[in-house]
């Protein structure tokens, strides 16, 4: 290298410069330090420099979760739900944001690295054909391992489920405790923990994404007056979409009574579908069933065995 500078063979511009000022003897050296400095200088300029724009996009979806919660409001969507909406659109933009800053150091590292071991006048050419080579055979052994990335990245940009989520993976139904590249944690309704890799999952069943449905049958007695029972389901639905406690934080919409469901020899079955808030379904069912009880007692109608 300081032969090379000294003859003037290298062009190197912080070399040529030097070799007006310095002696020969010094100015190679000090122009290879001099150059490596800046490469790692302007590595860590444009990493800070990416980061930032990243953080910016992140900060800018972070805002407007609000306006966004408020549109969904406006549209007639629960406030419970909209806060779930909001909530899980900020978690996936920062987890993206996290992806993405770490994508960026690898990239803008690894290629300052390269540089630098250019500067030591290594030849880069077989280095990365040997590491082409041990890239392929590392891919050959870690195919589970890509698929599973891939799998988690299109899973969080498509937003197919989130912590929370209560979601029927086909291995595994549970709440999801945590979401990464490479696993779902999922926890089911027996408290056990499962480890799902997200390049096995095929098929995604999210019951807490955008609404749920919460269904009540009431089987009553073939000879009861019909329109009754209908007219008695339909006062229980008004009452309980009219209670705060449930409109503001459990349903999303006016119950339907939709009559007759089935008929048999033995009974007669009316349905109630309550559209909620997603995971409270379960809680509106029973509320729903409460009441039917206490009013079917009321009325004097008896329950049919079905």
């Amino acid at each position: 290298m300081t032969s090379a500078c000294v003859s003037g063979g290298n062009d190197d511009v912080a070399c040529t410069l030097l070799l007006n000022w310095l002696p020969a003897g010094w100015a190679s050296p000090l122009a290879w330090l001099i150059s490596v400095v800046l490469i790692a200088v302007a590595a860590l300029i444009a990493r800070a420099l990416l980061h930032r724009l990243i953080d910016r996009v992140i900060r800018r979806a972070a805002d407007g979760v609000l306006p966004e919660r408020l549109r969904l409001r406006n549209a007639g969507v629960a406030d419970g739900a909209a806060a779930l909406l909001t909530e899980r659109r900020r978690q996936r933009a920062e987890t993206l944001g996290s992806v993405l800053r770490s994508l960026v150091s690898v990239v803008i590292y690894g290629t300052a690295a390269m540089m630098i071991l250019a500067r030591f006048g290594l030849n880069l050419t077989p280095i990365l054909t040997s590491v082409g080579i041990l890239g392929v055979a590392v891919g050959f052994g870690a195919q589970e391992l890509v698929k599973d990335f891939i799998a988690g990245m299109f899973m969080l940009m498509e937003d197919q489920y989130g912590v929370g989520d209560m979601i029927d993976t086909g291995t595994a139904v549970g709440t999801v405790e945590a979401v990464t590249l490479r696993i779902t944690r999922l926890r089911d309704a027996d408290g056990r923990v499962w480890y799902v890799r997200n390049g096995t999952i095929t098929r995604i069943g999210n019951e807490s994404q955008g609404w749920s449905r919460a269904l009540v049958d009431v089987p009553v007695a073939y000879n009861a007056d019909i329109a009754a029972i209908r007219d008695l389901l339909k006062r229980i639905a008004e009452e309980i979409w009219e209670d705060p406690t449930f409109r503001d934080t459990a349903i999303v919409e006016e119950p339907q009574v939709f009559g007759l469901e089935q008929i048999s020899a033995e009974a007669m079955i009316f349905r109630i579908t309550v559209k909620t808030v997603p995971a409270h379904q379960a809680e509106v069912a029973r509320e729903m069933r409460m009441r039917v009880k206490s009013a079917l007692d009321r009325a004097g109608v008896a329950l049919a065995v079905v």
